[in-house]
């Protein structure tokens, strides 16, 4: 009777696990991607055009100098977003590598520390010494018990870091037309940056809605926030550009 409902109960967790479904947000890293690309490149370009409209350039000089800004812009951060992931990846590996060294090297040790991480939860002496007992018997569960719950580390996407570049590099591109796109519409400098201002300040607030939406903060207060940001930043150098151009 006990190994019938050791079976069962085993197949009944099965079961509900496979028709409980969560609803969670997993990619927390594109998104993050995404957030940091497009909201520095709707902010950027638009403080610069608003910059260059207040020392009366031109709409075509400033439509040349934001396209060099943005093209800068979105290689520049592509390339932080690749290292960032790269030294994440590396990191990774150099402690993979002391903890695969310490399991072998320091068991004893390793698994007083299994001991340790499962009492923070609760559980007794007793009741971890066999799950330090299973993890002792399989080496590679070992250390990826304890490069998770010791040092908090997850496994990196190989292709972690060019994705993180290209999304970065690409957002910001996305974000950085918004703000020079009434710079092609409009020849006079006057009449463009009014219609950027507007463009870009509508786009940013549905931008900080969506972020606010998708990260699960307030959304109506993530996009007051982004607006007001873009909009200090532009103003910010319209007045410095008109200051130095006085």
């Amino acid at each position: 009777m006990g190994e019938a409902a050791g079976f069962t109960d085993p197949e009944k967790q099965k079961l509900l696990l496979h028709d409980h479904e969560e609803k969670h947000f997993m990619s927390s890293e594109v998104v993050r991607d995404i957030i940091i690309g497009v909201s520095d490149g709707l902010t950027v370009p638009f403080a610069l055009a608003a910059g260059l409209s207040g020392a009366d350039v031109s709409s075509s000089i400033i439509l040349i100098a934001g396209i060099a800004e943005v093209a800068a812009g979105a290689i520049s951060m592509g390339l932080g977003g690749y290292l960032a992931a790269k030294s994440e990846a590396d990191h990774y590996m150099r402690e993979l590598k002391r903890e695969q060294e310490e399991v072998i090297e320091v068991p004893d040790i390793e698994a007083a520390e299994v001991g340790d991480i499962l009492s923070q939860y609760g559980v007794e002496a007793h009741e971890y010494g066999p799950v330090v007992a299973a993890l002792r018997r399989n080496p590679q569960a070992w250390v990826d018990f304890m490069m998770k719950f010791e040092l908090g580390l997850e496994k990196p996407d190989p292709k972690r870091a060019l994705i993180s570049a290209l999304t970065i590099a690409i957002s910001y591109i996305i974000g950085g037309l918004v703000p020079l796109s009434p710079y092609i519409v409009f020849p006079a400098a006057g009449d463009a940056v009014i219609a950027s201002v507007i463009v870009t300040i509508i786009a940013l607030l549905i931008f900080g809605f969506a972020k606010g939406y998708f990260t699960g903060n307030r959304p109506i207060m993530s996009a007051l926030q982004t607006a007001l940001i873009g909009a200090i930043a532009s103003t910010a150098a319209f007045l410095i550009a008109k200051a130095f151009r006085t």
